[in-house]
């Protein structure tokens, strides 16, 4: 088992009457993970608590089976299978039509890491003083600025920047994308909501990173740095560190 630190929380922000995201922190398990609920109210939260539920269920049930080629297997049927029960759910319930979640979750394994994404939660990498961000936004505004029609600095206050093109309990089939890297002493990596990255730049993430602070406290700091930029959504944010 890699030796990894977490920690995490959630926060309902400043502006919103309940809690959407679902957060997990297992370093037992060597995973984490973040998910952003749509659909409004009870359904919203219904979905990210699916996909949380699941992820968990399906990671604990095959823990002693999983090795570095087994993982990507694993994270893929995550999603699969949070989409399915979504979707069923739904079946049962159609007043909850349109219900959905943004996922990230992350598993460890000796030297390296198994990234599942779909949506507009991130998750950045801290290495050396270096932030890098290893998701890409499935969103309308991430497309545009892909095809040279809007800035990066445009496409933050971009009056469609909540338009996502992907998301779990959506469609039929989710596609999540899958990403495998390797990971040093001293790696941090951020998974959050957009609660965060709406409310607070790169160059500030940086900053808190670099701080001399335990995990919980650059935790708390970026909570708190998201209510004083106007905490318009929810924010969650869940930091690993690997030993």
């Amino acid at each position: 088992m890699p030796k990894i630190a977490l920690s995490g929380r959630t926060d309902v922000g400043l502006k919103r009457a309940n809690n959407e995201d679902t957060f997990v922190v297992k370093p037992e398990l060597s995973f984490c993970l973040v998910a952003d609920g749509m659909g409004g109210a009870a359904a919203g939260e219904l979905a990210s608590r699916i996909f949380a539920e699941t992820a968990y269920e399906l990671l604990l049930s095959g823990a002693d089976k999983l090795s570095e080629a087994a993982i990507p297997r694993m994270v893929k049927t995550v999603f699969v299978e949070s989409n399915q029960r979504i979707l069923d759910h739904v079946q049962k319930e159609p007043e909850h039509s349109g219900m959905g979640c943004t996922a990230e979750i992350m598993v460890f394994f000796d030297g390296g890491f198994i990234l599942g994404h779909i949506g507009d939660s991130r998750t950045y990498r801290f290495r050396n003083g270096q932030l890098r961000q290893l998701t890409k936004d499935h969103s309308l505004v991430q497309n545009m600025v892909d095809q040279g029609m809007i800035t990066p600095e445009e496409a933050r206050v971009h009056s469609h920047r909540n338009v996502i093109l992907r998301a779990v309990g959506i469609e039929k089939q989710a596609s999540p994308d899958l990403i495998k890297g390797k990971t040093q002493s001293g790696d941090m990596y951020l998974m959050c909501s957009d609660g965060l990255t709406d409310m607070v730049e790169d160059t500030l993430i940086r900053e808190v990173l670099l701080n001399d602070i335990s995990l919980p406290q650059k935790v708390e700091g970026f909570i708190e740095l998201a209510k004083l930029a106007g905490g318009v959504d929810n924010i969650t944010v869940v930091l690993s560190q690997v030993m």
